[in-house]
């Protein structure tokens, strides 16, 4: 390892050389309080910025260990730490020349808190992996700048952000504590019966639909019903009192505009946790929940989707359907029927991002097109089932059919964007409006089929690489020559599970795929390895910009791969 000053002399010598010299500076250099690993060094001014990685001994950066002893904990801190580097980072990043010269930066993340790569801890070291775009005029180099940032701003930026002393400890306690009690009432769900809850006091609207920090002006706070009131014991928080939604079919009904979607939306992030003034930090969800939506376009390929679509025009069967098309209805009975496979066990729908036909046909359609040449079974007739048979819960938001009354165990009515327990008034409703539509569903909900995957029909390679994907925003993945739309798959939430999922497909098929091994097996055999080795596990170098992901989603990106083959 080189000293620091070496690394100097070395930049200032290369001032005025052609870019590609830069290579002469990868490897190690030790500075007066930490090591600084120059991993990666881009081609020219205009690629993907340079990878390095700094580690602080726990002797320099003293966080003590009770801030990172358990897994809660430690995934919080290492959560803080991302964010003040960032803050630190984009302060002192300027612009130095052409393209991305001037450029330090670490992931960007937004309102949730996950597991990733790029910031980690323990009792010997912190180890931060960031990016650099090193300066250059053209594609000369300029030494001089870059002297500058490697050697002044990434110490300075060291010193302010990954050493105890420098930052907030109380603001440390509080971003950790506020991820501890959140786990803690993940936990205690099933125990309470419940699938979600809601504590009193949270702000779930949104600034708008691209900014996601919490509503400030005329915003009215989440009070529960008394008659679904919860209280958790949290380990840091004491009591936190709240709506609970229980285990079963859930409606969530009410005028446009008066907060049912958004209340859906704050119970389909739920399952991840969030950062102190969120609005959200205490609705949490049980981490099976899955939104599903209709999807017009997506591959699906050989699903059992015979639960709820059966007798199709020409007898095509919808035991093993496939189709590089899909109708709103078939890539909504594709899309439960997939999750379910995953073994999902809460199903988020929302009306406004669902198939009509799909979720409700009433009697007087049931009069004109009989069942005999309808081929769908409407989601009305098979939610009992799937929580009957399969233990499968469902929350529904239903602003236009009150045929969902009668199958309901609890209805929560949004008013002004506060809940209302209104399950006896629609109860008393369906009784005294008798609904005569007949049951379509049958005695059982049907056959949930696990697939084996071929995988043979997984190819990540382009051109000259073996393997070639490129992420882009949080909605799709180019993945060899093939791209994967993940647009509707709505609890995606950063470009980083993306890069993840990306590299655990090619992971899957090199370890796993072996054509014997069932979806759920693979997602198992998967998330097992991460969970015991890291996201690291997953990629052959560091990567700076990898975050956790779950096995729906992993899942979900698997299942709309084009060239995928199953048997």
């Amino acid at each position: 390892m080189l000293d620091y000053t070496q690394l100097r002399k070395n930049l200032l010598q290369l001032d005025g050389y052609g870019y590609k010299a830069y290579k002469d500076i990868k490897g190690s250099y030790e500075f007066p309080d930490f090591s600084l690993i120059i991993e990666h060094i881009q081609g020219d001014p205009f690629a993907a910025p340079s990878k390095l990685i700094a580690k602080i001994p726990q002797s320099v950066a003293q966080f003590p260990s009770h801030l990172y002893q358990s897994k809660s904990r430690e995934i919080a801190l290492r959560d803080y730490l991302i964010r003040q580097f960032e803050r630190v980072a984009q302060d002192l990043s300027m612009y130095r020349g052409t393209g991305k010269s001037g450029l330090i930066s670490i992931v960007h993340i937004k309102q949730e808190i996950l597991e990733r790569t790029a910031v980690f801890i323990n009792d010997k070291e912190v180890e931060v992996r960031f990016l650099v775009g090193l300066p250059a005029r053209g594609r000369s180099i300029l030494g001089r700048q870059a002297a500058q940032m490697l050697c002044e701003d990434i110490p300075e930026i060291i010193n302010k952000t990954l050493k105890y002393k420098a930052l907030n400890s109380q603001q440390i306690q509080v971003h950790i504590q506020t991820v501890e009690d959140a786990d803690y009432i993940r936990q205690q769900l099933a125990e309470k019966n419940l699938v979600s809850f809601v504590a009193n006091g949270s702000r779930l609207p949104r600034r708008s639909g691209v900014d996601f920090r919490p509503l400030e002006e005329e915003v009215i706070t989440f009070q529960s019903p008394p008659t679904l009131e919860v209280e958790f014991n949290c380990p840091n928080g004491g009591i936190i009192k709240g709506m609970g939604i229980a285990k079963g079919i859930t409606l969530i009904v009410g005028g446009g505009y008066h907060g049912k979607s958004t209340l859906l939306r704050a119970i389909e992030l739920g399952v991840y946790n969030h950062i102190p003034g969120d609005g959200r930090e205490f609705v949490i969800t049980d981490p099976s929940a899955v939104k599903i939506r209709a999807e017009d376009g997506r591959s699906v390929v050989g699903v059992n989707i015979s639960p709820f679509i059966n007798q199709l025009p020409q007898g095509k069967t919808t035991t093993n359907f496939s189709t590089t098309n899909a109708s709103g209805s078939t890539s909504q009975a594709a899309n439960i029927i997939e999750a379910l496979e995953a073994e999902a066990k809460v199903l988020l729908i929302d009306e406004d991002t669902a198939a009509t036909n799909f979720m409700i046909r009433d009697r007087r359609m049931q009069r004109l097109i009989s069942k005999e040449k309808e081929p769908i079974t409407p989601l009305i007739d098979k939610v009992q089932q799937l929580y009957t048979d399969y233990g499968v819960s469902t929350i529904l938001v239903m602003g236009g059919s009150g045929d969902y009354f009668e199958v309901a165990n609890q209805v929560i009515a949004m008013e002004n964007f506060q809940p209302f327990d209104v399950t006896k008034q629609a109860k008393s409703i369906a009784q005294e409006y008798i609904n005569d539509r007949l049951s379509e569903g049958g005695k059982s909900f049907g056959e949930i089929t696990p697939r084996i995957l071929l995988g043979e029909s997984i190819d990540p390679s382009r051109g000259r690489k073996a393997v070639k994907f490129k992420v882009r925003d949080v909605d799709e993945v180019a993945f060899g020559t093939e791209d994967i739309d993940l647009a509707a798959v709505e609890q995606i939430v950063e470009s980083g599970q993306l890069r993840a999922i990306a590299s655990a497909i090619v992971y899957a098929k090199e370890k796993y795929m072996n054509n014997h091994r069932t979806l759920p097996e693979i997602l198992e055999e998967v998330m097992a390895d991460i969970q015991e080795k890291g996201l690291d596990v997953l990629t052959d170098f560091p990567q700076v910009d990898l975050a956790l992901f779950r096995r729906f989603e992993l899942a979900a990106a698997i299942n709309r791969l084009r060239t995928l083959k199953v048997s």
